[in-house]
């Protein structure tokens, strides 16, 4: 299957998403991502931990350390009522453009 790329944009939005089901490290969250889109997406640490320091920063997500279930340390992260807040923002956001185009879509 060729490799589709996330639209831009999204990985904030999927990264919030998968957080309001409870705190996760940096790798859960990105395999959470990728079981959740049928094997379709891939998070990159690249873009994923960079993601998520912006969301530190914004008052999005929190985090502290702990041990994982491989006994790693990591960073586990949280989403805060900001970043609740965020979520249903770009969620509606999402929603009114994804209408948007599978309207033109239909139409065209």
């Amino acid at each position: 299957m060729p490799r589709i790329e996330m639209p831009s944009g999204a990985l904030g939005l999927l990264i919030l998403r998968v957080l309001r089901s409870g705190s996760l490290h940096g790798y859960a969250i990105a395999q959470r991502i990728h079981v959740l889109s049928s094997d379709v997406l891939k998070v990159e640490e690249g873009s994923l931990y960079p993601a998520l320091q912006k969301m530190l920063q914004k008052g999005w997500v929190s985090a502290e350390w702990g041990v994982s279930e491989t006994n790693r340390k990591v960073r586990f992260y949280e989403l805060t009522k900001a970043g609740q807040k965020q979520l249903d923002e770009e969620l509606a956001a999402y929603e009114q453009v994804s209408l948007a185009i599978q309207t033109v879509l239909k139409g065209a």
